[in-house]
């Protein structure tokens, strides 16, 4: 039955790589077809054009499609778990929370 599977897996890799080059050229369209003429920037190279698209993705973390991502899941999960607690319940859990990230340094300020 693996042998069924085996033809797909190469769309696995195709797929997304084909989606990164036609958001690349949509970028790069849109870049060149409205920027240029509004604010007065050069216009960009396809390398250039995936070269924003990628920083993009590092900096704002888009992509996720349609808000059904793990964390939205996760925090909605948890949202529901909380609604079902009775309010002793519910300050029981978040002081436990708190605790335990007390001790943890996120943000180290020197």
């Amino acid at each position: 039955m693996r042998h069924k599977f085996k033809h797909k897996r190469k769309f696995l890799f195709i797929v997304p790589v084909f989606i990164l080059f036609a958001l690349t050229a949509i970028v790069l369209w849109l870049w060149n077809g409205i920027l240029p003429d509004i604010i007065g920037v050069k216009s960009i190279t396809y390398w250039q054009a995936m070269g924003i698209l990628v920083l993009s993705k590092i900096l704002f973390g888009g992509f996720h499609g349609c808000g059904k991502n793990k964390h939205s899941l996760r925090k909605q999960r948890l949202m529901n778990n909380m609604r079902s607690m009775s309010p002793e319940e519910r300050e029981k859990f978040k002081e436990e929370w708190k605790q335990r990230f007390k001790n943890k340094n996120w943000c180290k300020k020197d």
